[in-house]
């Protein structure tokens, strides 16, 4: 192998791992909110460090990746939680939420074939504030918690 070939693969390697790596920072998990929301036509949202610390400080009690949600009414935040087995990037649990938009129906206001209200939270459109984090898990997992403010998915109110 040439030095330039090796040259080539070693920035290859370094731009793959820094990519891999770039998944988890507050302006990834706004900007994957916010392509949802555009997709709605409702406001962006903003990263807040005070909601941001709420949610690291519940994610820390979370390293056993059982999905729970924080107790009583979330810091008066909307919440979204997320675990996985291995490793799971931020942007990818709020992709797995906006997946739920297939279970969402916009004219009835309501889930149909399953679970929505995590997407529904995701572009909630008075929520104007997020912040989230994640840990690794005892078992190696992943658990992953972002928090709204203001909280969303009230009843009988449409998200947008």
């Amino acid at each position: 192998m040439t030095s330039f070939s090796l040259f080539c693969v070693l920035g290859l390697f370094l731009i793959i791992g820094h990519v891999a790596l770039a998944q988890d920072s507050p302006t990834d998990f706004v900007n994957a909110h916010n392509v949802a929301r555009s997709e709605v036509g409702v406001p962006n949202i903003v990263w807040d460090d005070t909601v941001a610390a709420f949610a690291q400080n519940y994610a820390n009690q979370r390293t056993d990746c059982q999905l729970i949600h924080s107790s009583g009414d979330h810091g008066g935040y909307g919440e979204n939680i997320a675990m996985s087995f291995g490793d799971f990037s931020g942007t990818g649990a709020v992709e797995m939420w906006v997946d739920e938009i297939g279970n969402y129906d916009h004219d009835s206001n309501s889930c149909v074939g399953g679970e929505c209200l995590h997407y529904t939270q995701v572009v909630w459109k008075d929520t104007v504030r997020v912040g989230c984090a994640k840990v690794r898990c005892d078992n190696g997992g992943t658990f992953i918690t972002c928090n709204y403010d203001p909280p969303g998915n009230y009843e009988g109110q449409s998200p947008y």
